[in-house]
């Protein structure tokens, strides 16, 4: 190991040891792990110490990133019912189907009047990037109790779901930009390799995956602590294979996902029990899930170091504008918009609007473009890290206090009437799980 990479893992492991000493004092804070992380990866970037650069250790940077959102991916697949999507599953269905291509579209459009430079299908991509949310960075928004569980649910599904979904929109978006990699092989061969070939390597290895641990649990041939594995091994299966081919990993990933979770669950003998009550050799996300929250907590280090530090010295207020924007308006609007009809209440919309942090998928599309050489990466860039910066402050210090304010406001009005639209419960109240910071505050 050379003498840097030396620095940077003794660096990487002094912040990650000092947060996890702190990790319970914090939690009754506004201080969100994403803060502290961000905030030490600027201070050991290259503009404070300067022990973290892309330049010097893009490799691992860009490994340790997508092994996160691949882990995000599956894992997060895999936790998903057709329930969540059926009895009160309007919420996440509207905001994933209506609001979603809304964001991506108005991300697209609000860009063009503020930079003028880039091309039809670079504004495309910067709308298709700040597009998914990660409720990681606003935790308490998607899990105070106060909060109706309507509400919750519909967040942390749409949370789970929308960094699958945006992904085709991105790879053709992508294809699209003359100059680049993707382009090269033209939006017929993305298709073909990263949809519809990566589709089908995931769902076959998810699948085939699923159902051998179902025979191994069935004739005792796994112990709990290997049947864990058996996850971070398909998922990674899945992610290796679509590359290999010249694939899509991500999506292999996040198709696999729901492959392996619908067999494992197929063959589970335990109905009934919330996965919180089960042994835990029947819930083997369990690893990955840890695993996953680990490296996308790490990513948050490496993206102040490498992105967010280096962007601030050159903030302009184009930049700035277009960040507040992408945080509000592209968010809130199709929010709105999506939920016409749906009887929920003005601040109802107004919470689930603001609570759209950008996070780890959008870090991780951000870098992707770093690597495929798009022409317009240093404004893109840019303005990127300085939406998800941003989300990050915003979204987690606003978090308790907008729940809480939120809860007060709903506890008063259900009280006074019946039959309200947010007072109606979900076909699964218990919390869901997500991978990558999801299970780390």
């Amino acid at each position: 190991m050379s003498g840097g990479s030396a620095w940077t893992g003794a660096a990487v492991a002094a912040v990650t040891v000092g947060y996890a000493l702190f990790s319970r004092r914090l939690s009754t804070t506004p201080v969100s792990a994403p803060m502290v992380f961000t905030g030490f990866g600027v201070l050991i970037g290259p503009v404070g110490l300067d022990v973290l650069d892309l330049g010097r250790d893009a490799g691992p940077v860009l490994t340790l990133i997508e092994a996160a959102l691949a882990l995000l991916l599956f894992t997060d697949a895999m936790t998903v019912r057709s329930r969540d999507l059926r009895t009160d599953g309007f919420l996440p269905l509207r905001l994933l189907v209506i609001g979603l291509p809304l964001s991506i579209a108005a991300g697209w459009l609000l860009a063009v009047p503020l930079f003028p430079g880039l091309t039809m299908w670079e504004f495309a991509l910067l709308g298709a990037v700040l597009a998914p949310t990660d409720a990681a960075l606003g935790k308490t928004a998607a899990s105070s109790p106060r909060v109706p569980v309507l509400v919750r649910h519909g967040l942390n599904v749409e949370s789970g779901l929308n960094d699958g979904l945006v992904l085709p929109f991105f790879l053709l978006f992508l294809a699209a930009v003359p100059g680049t990699l993707a382009s090269e092989e033209g939006a017929d061969g993305v298709f073909w390799r990263a949809l519809i070939v990566s589709t089908a390597v995931g769902l076959v290895l998810g699948w085939a995956g699923g159902r051998l641990l179902v025979l191994a649990r069935a004739r005792d041939w796994a112990t709990g602590e290997w049947q864990q594995v058996v996850v971070l091994a398909v998922a990674f299966c899945a992610y290796g294979v679509a590359t290999g081919v010249d694939g899509s990993g991500f999506i292999a990933t996040w198709m696999g996902g729901f492959a392996f979770g619908a067999a494992l669950h197929k063959g589970r003998p335990a109905k009934g029990r919330p996965d919180g009550e089960r042994p835990a050799e029947e819930r083997p996300a369990d690893l990955a899930e840890y695993v996953g929250g680990l490296l996308g907590t790490l990513s948050f280090l490496v993206f102040g170091a490498v992105l967010l530090g280096p962007v601030l010295e050159h903030l302009n207020w184009r930049t700035l504008t277009y960040a507040v924007l992408s945080l509000t308006v592209v968010r809130m609007l199709p929010v709105a918009l999506a939920l016409i009809g749906t009887g929920m209440r003005l601040p109802t919309l107004a919470y689930i609007g603001w609570f759209g942090p950008r996070g780890l998928a959008s870090v991780t599309l951000g870098l992707l473009l770093v690597e495929d050489h798009v022409p317009g990466i240093a404004v893109l860039g840019q303005v990127i890290a300085v939406t998800i910066g941003l989300s990050i402050l915003l979204h987690g210090m606003s978090a308790p206090y907008f729940a809480g304010l939120y809860g007060n406001w709903y506890d008063a009005v259900e009280a006074d009437t019946p039959g309200l639209r947010e007072a109606r419960g979900t076909a699964d109240a218990s919390p869901r799980h997500h991978a990558g910071t999801r299970r780390l505050r």
